[in-house]
Order: structure tokens, then sequence, then C-alpha cells
């Protein structure tokens, strides 16, 4: 029955072309979504780069998610399956994650209260139904990664978090005598104590300088306080992750965008974002912070919801500049 879930007592045969079954020590539960949904869309921002070793999406549409609950780590698997989703979660943390999957798919979300004010906007919204907000109630796996992206390309932070996640975490609970999942390769993040104690030479192998280094040790110190922000609205929120030195607007709305679900975590301070915005409704690339907020601003309480829709639309401007250089501070 939806909304329920059980150890299941024996696995079953793989069928073609679909997830394969649980193994014995899964916890399983369905859910049927309200209305369109595309898992894909849903989950697809907490992927951090092709590699990320706490997220895959698989060919046939599977979603492995690796993370560390207050529960302890679990791994959960999401396979959309005749207009439900059908989970299973190992690990001491499968029970919170599974109880928690409706919240993490969007349930508390509500897309109908967006009303378009642009013809973009519309048509996207109508191209994309099945585009949920996301809500992992869970910050740190969040904020972390997004202090790595602090002023450096993607695809810095991304080996940063790569290597450090593989580095100090744990590999990720799941099905045993299973090669398809050992192939994953997952793993969970390092909990609050182990990223304090990672030395400095991992940091500087892994990328990472000392400002970005010292916001996360500074952040992990308080990591309880930090992660009572997800069940905070939005301007509390903000206002408890900034209190740490080296988190600004920028960090703090794409922490809680994922976090919270938060539909206003509009992004600020961004390289790309305002002329991108600027571009789709005003034709104007060379936007500032200043420019997108007026433009986002008939879309108070949806900013977020607006700019995740206009980056689907793809309608963005061709680049005229190189990219952000990028770094190397093992030559340093």
């Amino acid at each position: 029955m939806a909304g329920r879930f059980a150890p299941r007592s024996a696995p079953r045969a793989a069928v073609p072309h679909q997830a394969a079954a649980p193994a014995p020590d899964a916890l399983t539960r369905e859910w049927t979504p309200p209305g369109p949904f595309d898992l894909r869309l849903v989950v697809g921002p907490l992927r951090r780069g092709p590699a990320d070793p706490t997220y895959r999406m698989t060919a046939d549409g599977t979603a492995w998610r690796a993370s560390r609950t207050p529960a302890g780590p679990g791994t959960l698997r999401l396979t959309p399956r005749g207009g439900r989703i059908e989970a299973a979660a190992w690990g001491p943390g499968a029970p919170w994650l599974l109880d928690r999957l409706p919240t993490l798919l969007g349930a508390t979300d509500d897309p109908d209260a967006f009303r378009p004010r642009h013809r973009l906007l519309a048509l996207t919204r109508h191209r994309r139904p099945g585009l949920r907000l996301l809500r992992t109630g869970l910050v740190m796996e969040s904020l972390i990664p997004s202090i790595l992206e602090q002023k450096v390309t993607t695809d810095e932070a991304y080996r940063a978090w790569r290597l450090l996640v593989r580095g100090h975490g744990t590999p990720a609970p799941g099905p045993t005598d299973h090669a398809a999942f050992d192939a994953l390769g997952l793993h969970v993040m390092p909990d609050a104590r182990t990223w304090s104690l990672i030395p400095s030479w991992e940091w500087h192998r892994a990328g990472v300088d000392a400002k970005r280094s010292g916001t996360i040790l500074r952040a992990v110190r308080v990591a309880r306080r930090l992660e009572e922000a997800a069940a905070m609205e939005l301007p509390e929120a903000m206002a408890r992750l900034q209190l740490i030195p080296g988190i600004g607007p920028w960090t703090s709305a794409e922490t809680l965008q994922r976090s919270n679900g938060a539909p206003d975590a509009v992004t600020v301070g961004d390289l790309h974002l305002p002329g991108i915005v600027g571009h789709a409704l005003a034709g104007n690339r060379d936007a500032d912070d200043e420019e997108m907020l007026a433009l986002l601003a008939p879309y108070e309480g949806q900013r977020h919801r607006a700019t995740r829709l206009i980056l689907l639309s793809g309608h963005t401007p061709a680049r005229r500049a190189p990219r952000m250089t990028r770094g190397d501070i093992a030559r340093l």
C-alpha cells in the first residue's frame, strides 16, 4: 500500500529494463505524486557533477542517493513506475529517509502558487509540468558542497567534493552481493567531526583554498545549530546560516533551495544568473543583481522557481567571454 514500508523477506529476480529488486535488508515504500512528476527534474539539484559519489542516475531513470541522516548513513533508491515512485532504502538512516520521502520529492511544494507573467515562463511550465521543488531536510549535505563552489569553476568544485567525500566519507550501505550497486561507488559524506579532522594537506590536494576550508571548519563546529535551519522560515534560515563568516547570500540560497525547498531563495551574487535572467525576461544579457531582482519582483515568493524555469527553458545567452579562470592552488 502506498505510504507503507516494511522489510523485504527475499529478493526478486531482476526484470529487463527495470530496477533490480531490493535485497533482503531493504526497507521499501511507494508514493504516488499528486500530479505530473519528473523524477530527474525534481532530484537533479542534488547532483554535484557527473561523478558525484553521493548521487547517481542510471540509464533506466532510477535515482540513487547516499545521505548522512540524523539516524545515521542511509542509501535511497527511487524508481518511477506506472505513475508512482517505488523507493528502497538501506542502512541506519533508511527509516528516516523513507518517512520523509514525500517531502523530499516535493509533496509540500505548491507549483500552482506560481503565476507566470512572461510568455517564456508560461510555455516552459507547460512543457515541464513535472517540476516540483524538493526538500531534503538536511542542511550540511547541501551547505558544504555549496561552500566548495564559491568563486571557483564548477569543475574545480565538483572535483573537490568528489575527492573529499571518497577520501573521508564512508561507503554507502546498500544491497549485499549486488554487483550493479557496487559499480555505482556511492559514498556517504563525512560527519561533522571527520570534516573537522581533515588535515590541511588534504584540503590542498583537493584544490580547496584556506578561505573555503576555513568556512567549512567553522560551519561543522556548529553543525547541529545549522541543521535547525531546515525547519525555519526562509528569512530566519538565511540569517542562521549567515552567522558563519564566509557564508553569504549566494551560499545560503543555494543551500536552502535544496534543504528547505524554498521557492523564493533566489541566488544573488552569481557570475552568470543575472545575465541569464536579464536576457530571458528583458533581452539584456548585461543585467546585474539589482536588475535581476527587479525583473523577478513580480514573482516574489516564487523567485527561485522562476529562475529554475528560465534555466530549463534553454533561452540563455551565448557565452561571449572566457569562463572563470581555473585555479590550481597545488602550484602555489
